[in-house]
C-alpha cells in the first residue's frame, strides 16, 4: 500500500479529511525548502505538494509565477528537487509527497531515469500539468512500474470520456480544479463543486481532492464537507512572499495550523 493511499485510509477510518499544503521548492530559497517541509507536517499537513519550478508555466497564476522565477534564480532544477525530498527522508518517512509541475524537465531527465530517481528519494506521486491522460499512458507506466502514483486534473470543464479515463490511469488521488482560471484566481463557485463531485465519483474510486481559489480558512472548510482533500497553495506561496527569512517558517507554520484547524472541523 502507497503512503497516499494509507494516509487517505487513516483519515477515512477517523472522519477526516486531508490537508494538502502545496509551494514551490527553492522558494524562497533552497535552505528554507526542507524546514518549510517539516514545518508543514507538524502544523497538520497530511500530503505535501511540492512545486516543480518552470519557466513557461501554464496553470500557475502570478503568485506561483513568481515563486517559481525565485527559485530558478537560486538554481533549482528537477534533480534539485529530487534531492531536496531526499533531504526531506531522512527525517520523515511517513509524509506522502507529491511533485507537480510540468513535463519538460522530466522529458529532459527521461521518464524511467526520473521514475527510479523518484523510487529512490522517496517520492509518492507526480502529477504534470501538461501531461493529458491521453497522452501520458507510456509516460506514467514507468512511474507505477516504481510505485509512484500519477496523480491526474480534473476541471469543470472536464468531459465524462475525460473523466473515465482518468478514473483508469490515475491512482493516489484526482485533483479537481475548482474553477476555470489559474491557481490563486477568485470566484470560487463551492455550489457548482457541490454539484460536480458526486457526479465525479459515480466515475472514480480515488480520493478526491480540490484546489485552486481556497484562500483562507473558511473556503477551506466549507470545501472540505465536499470531498476527501483541500489543496492550498497561492494563499501558502503568498505568505512565503510577504515574510522575511526571519519569520517565513513561524509564518507559514501559523496559516497551515488554521488550515488544518478548519479542515478538521468540516
Amino acid at each position: 500500500m502507497s503512503r497516499i493511499q494509507s494516509t487517505f485510509e487513516k483519515l477515512k477510518q477517523q472522519q477526516r479529511k486531508a490537508l494538502i499544503p502545496f509551494f514551490t521548492a527553492g522558494d524562497p530559497s533552497p535552505l528554507f525548502t526542507v524546514p518549510l517541509m517539516h514545518a508543514l507536517v507538524e502544523a497538520g499537513a497530511d500530503i505535501i505538494e511540492l512545486g516543480v519550478p518552470f519557466s513557461d508555466p501554464m496553470a500557475d497564476g502570478p503568485t506561483i509565477q513568481r515563486a517559481s522565477e525565485r527559485a530558478l534564480k537560486h538554481g533549482i532544477s528537477l534533480r534539485g528537487v529530487l534531492v531536496i525530498v531526499e533531504e526531506f527522508r531522512k527525517q520523515d518517512t511517513t509524509t506522502p509527497v507529491v511533485l507537480m509541475g510540468y513535463g519538460n524537465p522530466i522529458e529532459a531527465m527521461g521518464w524511467e531515469r526520473f521514475a527510479i530517481r523518484c523510487a529512490e528519494v522517496g517520492v509518492d506521486g507526480v502529477l504534470t500539468v501538461d501531461f493529458p491522460p491521453e497522452e501520458s499512458h507510456e509516460a506514467f507506466a514507468h512511474l507505477e512500474k516504481h510505485g509512484i502514483d500519477p496523480i491526474f486534473l480534473l476541471a469543470p470543464t472536464s468531459t465524462d470520456a475525460r473523466v473515465e479515463r482518468v478514473a483508469k490511469q490515475a491512482r493516489g488521488y484526482v485533483y479537481y480544479v475548482s474553477l476555470k482560471g489559474v491557481t490563486g484566481a477568485g470566484h470560487l463557485d463551492l455550489d457548482a463543486i457541490e454539484q460536480k463531485i458526486p457526479h465525479l465519483r459515480k466515475h472514480i474510486n480515488l480520493p478526491i481532492g480540490v484546489g485552486f481559489g481556497i484562500r483562507d480558512a473558511a473556503t477551506a472548510q466549507a470545501v472540505a464537507k465536499l470531498c476527501d482533500g483541500v489543496v492550498v497553495g497561492s494563499r501558502i506561496v503568498q505568505e512565503i512572499e510577504n515574510s522575511t527569512e526571519q519569520n517565513v517558517v513561524a509564518n507559514v507554520g501559523r496559516l497551515v495550523k488554521e488550515l488544518k484547524l478548519a479542515v478538521d472541523q468540516a
